[in-house]
């Protein structure tokens, strides 16, 4: 990998952004912490505020003690993002609040959205209403995330999702992006393209059976990753679906039998997937297998098996793999308050925390200021340096793809989709 790809800021460097416009006071009160994840169904996000009022732009200077909510995953089926993704944001607020130049102290508000769209629009409600926070890092999937964006916005109380990737996350039914909420992560459709170009042209893949979860985060995942792997020339062999929480693939290993094929790409999340390598590798399949990051957790490496993780690819915006300094720093002051490695989730969520809170500190006040000041970041971090586009408030940023070797991520390949 090229370094200058991974050239992050320090821990506490200050974004290159230009505040304008008026500003949301918000004050706060509460607890620290939050969660990790990727993507999800997502109907409820339209359903987010049947009562928000319209957005107000006035707000005010900061305080000597500012509050940034944390809206994660803690419980529930994906806690294992969420938890990695709160621990990645409090590094980062530990980190600012050891520096001797801080203009403020930054409290963080915890909560628990457990991972379900509804709970996340009560925690979201609860944050700026009752808590006072001035803007929310999480959560980390993209049904939670997503129902949060509209009450979010009718409070310009600015939302950073470290990992919100479905395809159109960020956009209301008009095409316009909700304007107070924005992702730090590249979208499904993007890293869908990315495996396939990498399948194709990497790894020599020709014939490939895909499946997928049903959900809007599987579903974008395998639509994207078919089309363009057909556009190059590949053959989709066949296409399967499961639930979230199905645990029998032996159906699919079955049907596979009878196909010719010399690759298997899975949309979904680090359960399910784990379950089909297993059921895979069991049956003698020694093909490649390929997904998105829902792969990256370790929870999937240990329920497949160090031994057994291998031959296995997938994509991702980070990667402990050539680090820099900067990074170097992140993953030792994580190390050493968590006693493990931090995930790609984690280094998303202490990324999104850093732009709040460099945001902050370059606008010096809250609402549509604060807005400004992310709207026209610079930002430089552990997951790439990036701007955003603000057609659809999604960062400009490359997919990595990694292989797993014996378990460890190993021979990482910047991938541009176009």
């Amino acid at each position: 990998m090229n370094k200058h790809i991974w050239k992050s800021a320090a821990a506490m460097a200050l974004v290159s952004a230009m505040a304008a416009g008026c500003s949301q006071g918000g004050s706060a009160s509460s607890t620290a912490s939050s969660a990790a994840g990727s993507t999800d169904d997502s109907t409820a996000a339209s359903t987010a505020s049947s009562t928000a009022s319209t957005a107000s732009t006035a707000g005010g200077a900061l305080g000597d003690t500012v509050k940034i909510g944390l809206n994660f995953e803690l419980s529930g089926g994906v806690a294992d993002y969420g938890t990695k993704e709160l621990n990645g944001a409090k590094i980062a607020i530990n980190q600012f609040n050891a520096r001797e130049d801080k203009p403020f102290t930054v409290e963080g508000v915890e909560i628990d959205d457990k991972g379900e769209p509804a709970e996340s629009i009560n925690a979201i409600q609860k944050l700026i209403e009752q808590d006072g926070v001035v803007g929310v890092v999480g959560p980390a999937t993209s049904a939670s995330s997503i129902a949060t964006y509209e009450f979010a916005t009718s409070k310009a109380t600015p939302v950073l999702s470290p990992s919100a990737t479905q395809v159109d996350a960020m956009m209301k039914q008009d095409g316009t992006p909700y304007e107070y909420a924005w992702r730090i992560c590249f979208e499904d459709s993007y890293q869908g393209k990315g495996m396939a170009d990498y399948a194709y042209n990497d790894l020599g893949l020709r014939k490939v059976a895909v499946i997928n979860e049903v959900s809007d985060y599987g579903n974008g995942l395998a639509k994207a990753f078919s089309e363009e792997f057909k556009s190059l020339g590949g053959e989709v062999v066949d296409e399967t679906q499961y639930q979230s929480g199905d645990k029998d693939f032996a159906s699919f290993i079955t049907k596979l039998k009878d196909k010719d094929f010399d690759g298997i790409y899975i949309g979904g999340y680090y359960n399910e997937a784990a379950q089909i390598v297993k059921a895979a590798q069991a049956d003698g399949i020694d093909k490649p297998i390929i997904g998105a990051d829902g792969f990256d957790s370790q929870d999937f490496i240990d329920q497949v098996g160090t031994d057994a993780a291998n031959n296995i690819y997938y994509t991702t915006a980070y990667t402990a793999i050539d680090p820099s300094d900067e990074l170097k720093t992140f993953i030792e002051d994580y190390k050493a308050e968590y006693g493990e490695d931090p995930s790609m989730f984690a280094a998303l969520s202490y990324d999104a925390t850093n732009l709040l809170l460099s945001s902050l500190e370059a606008s010096g006040e809250t609402g549509a200021a604060l807005n400004e000041a992310i709207k026209k970041a610079d930002f430089s971090g552990i997951t790439g340096s990036f701007s955003f586009d603000e057609s659809n408030h999604t960062p400009v940023k490359s997919v990595l793809v990694v292989e797993l070797v014996d378990g460890v991520q190993s021979n990482v390949k910047e991938v541009k989709a176009e």
